[in-house]
């Protein structure tokens, strides 16, 4: 069974971390959204300056490029992507394959894990702009995991969840 996982939530949730455990389990590609910015998107917010949609729209064009392209040669994959707005979702829904994990936690959990890393270019100051954007989606459309347990318990919820 062919399944897409989209890995989304604002910065600092756990995306990269959870996607790769997830990638893991699962033997299959992982891929981070961030390695697939420009290189203005990157200076944008290593400078503080939160992205638009104008600024998205040829990176979530690419993403959802690569997702069909897995769809097509019939391959599992999973993504890290914040996937912030219902519109972007809609644009990275590229089949009915696509699996959307909406990591939620609280502001005040994901600013404290944020001001601990150094080496990424998403500062905590942006933490608020990225809950700004934030549409959550519904169960409907996600499958909501709260960040507040272990990488394992997170990757056994999602595998249970999607009867993998």
């Amino acid at each position: 069974m062919v399944q897409l996982f989209v890995v989304m939530g604002v910065s600092g949730s756990g995306k990269t971390t959870v996607g790769r455990a997830l990638a893991a389990r699962l033997e299959c590609p992982f891929y981070d959204g961030d390695n697939f910015h420009p290189a203005e998107n990157v200076a944008k917010m290593a400078s503080g300056t939160p992205l638009n949609d104008a600024d998205r729209a040829p990176w979530l064009a690419r993403l959802a490029e690569l997702l069909a392209k897995h769809e097509a040669r019939g391959e599992t994959a999973v993504l890290a992507c914040s996937a912030l707005k219902q519109t972007y979702r809609e644009q990275l829904r590229v089949s009915p394959a696509v699996q959307f994990v909406y990591l939620a936690g609280s502001f005040d959990l994901i600013w404290q894990r944020m001001t601990k890393r150094t080496e990424h270019y998403m500062k905590a100051d942006m933490l608020r702009s990225q809950f700004a954007t934030l549409e959550p989606p519904t169960s409907s459309d996600a499958l909501c995991v709260a960040v507040d347990q272990n990488i394992d318990a997170i990757v056994a919820y999602i595998l249970e969840e999607v009867a993998w």
